[in-house]
Parts: C-alpha cells; sequence; structure tokens
C-alpha cells in the first residue's frame, strides 16, 4: 500500500472512528464534550439529530474560514460530511445505557475510542477539522494563544449548549482531562514520516502566527516558540 493510500485509510477510519466514539459517549448519559453539548442543545432546541446538527456546526463554522483566511483541506471538508454521519449510524445501533456499572465502562471506552480516532486523522496530515481551523486562525488573528482561544470558545460552547438543554456531566470531564494525554500517545505511536524525509516523531503547529514542529515523544520544537497546547481534536 502506498504512502498516500495508508494516509486516506488513517484519515477516513479516523473520522469514522470519531463519530462512532461520539455517539457512544452519548449513550452511556454521563456527559458529553463540550461541543457535543453545544450539538445536542440545538437538536434539543430543533428536532434535528445530533449528527446532521454536528454536519451543519461544522460546515457553518468553515464558512467562517474564509474571512480568517484560513484553507481547508481534505481532511476539512471529509470531517464536515462523515463525522455527523457516522455519530447518527452508530446512535441508531446502539441502544442507551442505563445502569451505572455499563455507563462508566462505556463511557471510558468512547473516550479512548476517541483519542484513537483523533491520532488517526491528525497524524494522517490532511487538514484540521472545521473546529479547529477556526481556533488556530482566531489564535493568529488575535494574536493570543491557541490554549487561551481554545479554551474561551469551549467554555462558550458549553454553557450556550448547556443552557440550551445539553448534557454535561461526569463525561465531559473525564473527556477534559483525558484526550490530551491520549491523543499525544496516539499521535506519537501513529505519526509517519513526512514526504520530505521527516523522522516522523514531529507535527506541524501555529501558534501566534509563528509555525513550528512540535516532537511529540520528546515534547520538544524545533523553534524558540513553544506551542501552548496540542490539540487533538
Amino acid at each position: 500500500m502506498s504512502r498516500l493510500s495508508r494516509r486516506l485509510v488513517q484519515l477516513y477510519l479516523g473520522l469514522l472512528l470519531y463519530g462512532a466514539s461520539a455517539a457512544l459517549l452519548l449513550r452511556a448519559g454521563l456527559g458529553l464534550v463540550p461541543w457535543d453539548v453545544f450539538h445536542q442543545g440545538v437538536g434539543e432546541r430543533t428536532g434535528l439529530s445530533l449528527g446532521l446538527v454536528v454536519n451543519i456546526t461544522g460546515l457553518l463554522l468553515l464558512l467562517l474560514w474564509w474571512p480568517l483566511r484560513e484553507r481547508p483541506g481534505l481532511g476539512t471538508v471529509s470531517n464536515v460530511l462523515l463525522v455527523g454521519l457516522s455519530l447518527d449510524a452508530t446512535a441508531a445501533l446502539v441502544p442507551p445505557v442505563t445502569p451505572l456499572a455499563g455507563q462508566i465502562p462505556l463511557m471510558l471506552g468512547a473516550v479512548a475510542l476517541n483519542g484513537l480516532a483523533t491520532g488517526l486523522y491528525l497524524s494522517a496530515r490532511f487538514g484540521a477539522g472545521p473546529r479547529d481551523g477556526l481556533m488556530t486562525a482566531l489564535s493568529r488573528v488575535t494574536g493570543r494563544s491557541v490554549r487561551l482561544v481554545r479554551t474561551s470558545i469551549e467554555i462558550a460552547v458549553l454553557a450556550v449548549g448547556i443552557a440550551l438543554g445539553g448534557t454535561a456531566g461526569a463525561g465531559t470531564v473525564v473527556y477534559a482531562l483525558a484526550i490530551g494525554p491520549l491523543a499525544q500517545f496516539f499521535l506519537r505511536v501513529l505519526a509517519r514520516p513526512a514526504a520530505g524525509g521527516d523522522t516522523g516523531g514531529t507535527m506541524d503547529f501555529e501558534d501566534r502566527g509563528k509555525r513550528g514542529t512540535v516532537r511529540l515523544w520528546s515534547r520538544r520544537v524545533d523553534r524558540d516558540n513553544e506551542p501552548s497546547s496540542a490539540d487533538a481534536g
């Protein structure tokens, strides 16, 4: 299998698993990730499925890229189209889990699967998803750190989502604490050499308008400006 074929498999497998993990977290019933709390709240108000709201929100966010001069990649467009479809398909197959003894393992498995999915599609290097692209664009335009911009956005969408009727809970907290280390681990495992002969242990980042390269397992950077966060999703 060629390198391009492997990257495409990683991309689409990662996006499908990402949607599936969101559906499993939904069925666990212990709280969703901040953006999905927002998506669920919008769905409660509009009657649309969670997956459809995910896709529509992704498309609207993608439109915001144009004035911010952010360029989408294949992974960006594929994210908008596939994640919501995978979410709805998985939710249709998996019934809600009610005993706490079943909810907790399902929640933990969903978070771990999300970390794997994030590592798969990010290491494929086909571009960020619409939400992460908006985050990096706003960081560049405002001069604020990626960490600050991401935190501000996620707090805002979480608050709006709760106000609209979305579900936050233990799963929201566990995801927030675990997704960074999980994504870092899977990025380290799945990273592949770049076309120019990179060793494969690096990933490009942009923070405060400066570009650099993060070394995923040594946490060293190739420029003086260390990134404020290693985003995973």
